[in-house]
């Protein structure tokens, strides 16, 4: 990790080490509990708490040898990279999480101390103090000195374990989401693909929801923008699978963390007369830190595994809290705002508007889900003339300067140029700050046939665009960027392909953002090029163009809007298999 040693070596080391010291703890607690070592007679006397810790320390050893093992063999099938180094969130985790228990077993110590407790039993003690679900008991500090002490040691302890909860929510959530969401939009896909019927020209999109499609009497524009949509719903239904996906494992994993438990604890508190009812209650008080101390464990087994246990609750939690927060809380939360517009605060488009409202997203299945800033569905206005109202809008911008002089010099193409360098800068400028307010932004296809546009890829060109294939994948799970392969050729591509920049792990802002950067880079090389066929490249864009729509009063409402409603079943495209 910290990349002192390569991966064929350090890992090979690692992976023996964990299986070394899991097998010695294995033989260690193999023969401590052996008659021979047993202090007779057995029935009288108990095995330690440290017995019980050495248990699950050799399981812990043993998995995280064989996971890492599982994952030398994938990188030397060519599956993984075989280097591997921590980013600063999985860094972050990783020293919290050691703050955190080095905190837990200084302050256990002082207080074993302090009390005059056992290691052990103050380390029980602190794992419930710090956890806050405090059951209180005859593990509580009865001295002057340990209740002082607990003041600033509790208040420390929640910080901890705040900023631990805080890293594993950010590094787990997040880039498991990110990967999740690849993955499920991947199959999503080729699921739409694989059931294109040329014969009804229908394309089935989900169970319930089925579109046509036709190429008649459409522009490449209009048979790209329905592409476009197809794909944009691909996404919206791939997202909600994703989360209620994810919600499901969260929630299994959580109901095994609390039945296993309370099963572990019936046994292990049997002599206490625990039945698994009551196992059951005990778990759950704990889990939810409530705590009401009716019930402890008092055997020596049960105070090791519910350290362990609850340690292990804390991540299982809080999954399962954030998971809830993206669907059920956030359906509950809409349904209370709805609820409040029709009685004590009302709208201001009144009882009937609210109503419908509440109606469209029942029917459209969008409970709970998140508006998507800059993407509306249902007709478009045209998308041509948007994008050049969108440049003419420059044209009165006062910063022209060196395009302005070259245009006094006759040198068209040199203005055409410059124009065009303004626009790029102008335009990253924006996306910069649509990057930092909204990381989950989408924009509408007249936004995106714009920006490609300007980095080269004219939507109305369909030398430069392919019908999308079910049975195309990429090896390394990343897709090769848009209009080029992995060996720098110019490829066609498609909004249903694999290399549609809505397939990528990037949110849009930032793909924009980075394609835009690249071309200004792009761009600033040739204009030092040694080669004047170079410098004088002709841009996507052209001041006279532009100019003559302007002065000829065209706008964007003298135009017809296409009929373009995935929602309505109404989509018409053409997208046939690739032979």
């Amino acid at each position: 990790m910290s990349r002192r040693l390569t991966f064929e070596i350090a890992q090979p080391i690692t992976i023996i080490g964990f299986y070394l010291a899991g097998f010695l703890l294995m033989a260690l607690v193999a023969v401590a509990s052996s008659s021979v070592f047993r202090i007779q007679p057995m029935e009288e006397h108990a095995l330690s708490q440290a017995f019980y810790y050495a248990i699950i320390a050799a399981g812990i050893y043993f998995i995280i040898a064989s996971l890492m093992a599982f994952t030398a063999f994938g990188a030397y099938k060519g599956h993984y990279a075989r280097e591997f180094r921590l980013t600063a969130s999985q860094r972050t985790l990783m020293l919290q999480t050691i703050a955190f228990m080095v905190y837990l077993l200084v302050g256990a110590l002082i207080f074993s101390y302090v009390e005059n407790w056992m290691f052990l039993d103050a380390v029980f003690w602190a794992n419930f103090t710090l956890l806050t679900i405090g059951f209180g008991g005859e593990f509580v500090p009865k001295t002057h000195t340990g209740r002082s002490l607990l003041i600033p040691y509790a208040i420390g302890g929640l910080v901890t374990v705040g900023l631990v909860i805080g890293s594993i929510r950010s590094l787990i959530l997040e880039h498991g989401k990110q990967k999740m969401a690849a993955r499920f939009m991947e199959v999503k896909r080729q699921k739409v693909l694989e059931s294109i019927d040329g014969d009804t020209h229908t394309i089935r999109i989900s169970i319930f929801e089925k579109v046509n499609f036709s190429s008649k009497g459409l522009t490449e524009a209009q048979r790209r923008e329905q592409e476009f949509r197809i794909m944009r719903r691909v996404q919206t239904l791939s997202e909600r699978k994703r989360r209620y996906t994810a919600l499901a494992l969260s929630t299994t994993a959580a109901l095994l963390l609390w039945f296993l438990g309370a099963l572990v604890f019936m046994y292990s508190e049997k002599p206490q007369g625990f039945t698994y009812f009551v196992a059951l209650y005990y778990a759950y008080v704990s889990l939810l830190t409530i705590g009401y101390g009716d019930y402890v464990v008092q055997s020596n087994a049960g105070k090791a595994f519910m350290v362990f246990w609850s340690l292990l609750a804390v991540p299982t939690l809080t999954i399962l809290i954030s998971n809830m927060g993206d669907t059920v809380i956030k359906a509950f939360k809409d349904f209370t705002i709805w609820l409040g517009s029709l009685t004590v605060l009302p709208d201001e488009e009144g009882l009937s508007a609210a109503l419908k409202v509440g109606w469209r997203r029942i029917k459209s299945g969008k409970i709970g889900e998140e508006e998507r800033v800059g993407y509306h569905e249902g007709p478009t206005s045209p998308n041509e003339q948007r994008t050049d109202d969108r440049l003419a809008a420059y044209l009165e911008e006062e910063e022209l300067g060196k395009a302005q002089e070259a245009d006094e010099h006759g040198d068209y193409l040199e203005r055409d140029i410059r124009f065009y360098h303004f626009v790029l800068a102008k335009e990253v400028r924006k996306l910069m700050k649509d990057v930092e307010s909204s990381s989950s932004k989408q924009y509408e296809y007249h936004e995106w046939q714009y920006y490609l546009r300007l980095i080269g890829q004219d939507e109305d060109d369909a030398s430069k665009h392919r019908q999308p294939k079910a049975n195309t994948r990429h090896d390394d799970g990343e897709a090769p960027d848009i209009g080029s392969a992995d060996d720098g050729k110019k490829l066609a591509w498609s909004w249903l392909g694999i290399r549609s920049p809505l397939m990528g792990n990037q949110s849009e802002p930032q793909w924009l953002l980075q394609r835009l950067a690249m071309k200004l880079e792009s761009e600033m090389r040739k204009m030092s090029s040694p080669d004047e066929e170079v410098r004088k490249t002709k841009p996507p864009i052209s001041m006279a163009e532009l100019r003559k729509r302007k002065g000829s009063g065209k706008t964007s409402d003298d135009a017809h809007t296409l009929q373009v409603d995935v929602e309505a079943s109404t989509v018409d495209r053409c997208a046939k298999k690739e032979d």
